[in-house]
């Protein structure tokens, strides 16, 4: 597919009766929808009123409801003919850590009147544990390690009993770092200009990263041509660890190379959110993305990536 050109701009007319609901449309979510426009009913679902007018301005029907009050999702019963998860669980204070309440709620909507064609749902590499460094592909078994990573593996394995059961085309993308430089926190700039280090080459980790238009691309090219039950890992070409990214981030933008420390002496500096990324080492294996769904990436490294406007 030529890098310009929308995964439904070969696809016939009648298409564009379609209906596509996104469920958690921020940065990503909107991306999704700019790809969509004029090709689709888009529609979204959003908790919060501040919202409906930045909506509305992106040609996104806004439908108030909250996913973690199941009575406020009745609306979404039969209402799209295509869905894009991207909601992230509740945090960790819920009373069943491992558990994501917010898929099971959408999920039971769905099931009311007709099913969607299809719907992907975004998860996390982190399903994956640490890898030692190693290519993972996705017939890889999960060993999630943090609470976020085993919830989300909850809502993998309720996505796809669903697409079973109800005979829906149900695809599951495992997506690792977003970045854009139009993204809000969407590259190391700031980390960088705040001199926070990164470890010392014989303790970095692998790390993996997907610039959010080419995310955008492969969800919508997995809601037509995802397989039944498939997951795909949503992952660029690139393969750094993680010092080396951010030392190629700063070479971009003509700042200082972070300091380097050895793991020891992180665990006493960096925040806990940070060293668990810190702990888990893979390389994502983008294959079948590339040859199943046949996504082209814009953006197959970061060094371009990270300089791009767009």
């Amino acid at each position: 597919m030529p890098s310009n050109q929308s995964p439904l701009g070969a696809l016939p007319a009648r298409f564009r009766r379609e209906r596509v609901l996104v469920v958690g449309c921020g940065d990503v979510g909107l991306r999704v929808a700019r790809g969509l426009r004029g090709r689709a009913r888009l529609l979204a679902l959003t908790s919060s009123a501040h919202r409906v007018a930045e909506l509305r301005g992106q040609g996104v029907t806004p439908l108030r409801g909250n996913l973690d009050e199941p009575a406020t999702l009745a609306r979404l019963a039969g209402l799209a003919t295509r869905v894009v998860h991207l909601a992230p669980p509740p945090g960790d204070r819920q009373q069943q850590w491992w558990r994501d309440p917010r898929t099971v709620a959408l999920l039971a909507v769905l099931r009311r009147r007709s099913p969607p064609a299809s719907i992907v749902y975004g998860s996390t590499s982190g399903v994956y544990g640490d890898c030692a460094g190693e290519r993972v592909a996705e017939t890889r078994a999960v060993q999630p390690r943090t609470p976020r990573a085993q919830r989300r593996v909850d809502a993998e394995v309720a996505v796809r009993h669903y697409g079973r059961s109800a005979h829906v085309r149900a695809s599951i993308l495992r997506i690792p770092g977003i970045y854009a430089p139009d993204r809000e926190g969407g590259t190391p700039r700031e980390r960088l200009l705040k001199r926070t280090p990164v470890l010392r080459p014989e303790d970095d980790v692998y790390t993996n990263h997907i610039h959010a238009d080419d995310l955008a691309r492969a969800l919508l090219a997995a809601l037509w041509r995802g397989g039944p039950q498939r997951i795909y890992n949503a992952s660029d070409d690139s393969e750094l660890k993680m010092g080396d990214y951010f030392d190629l981030a700063a070479d971009l933008y003509g700042l200082p190379r972070p300091p380097r420390v050895p793991r020891g002496a992180a665990q006493d500096q960096l925040p806990l959110v940070l060293l668990s990324f810190m702990s888990e080492s893979r390389r994502m294996d983008n294959l079948r993305l590339k040859k199943e769904l046949r996504v082209t990436l814009r953006h197959p490294s970061v060094a371009t990536g990270l300089l791009s406007n767009k």
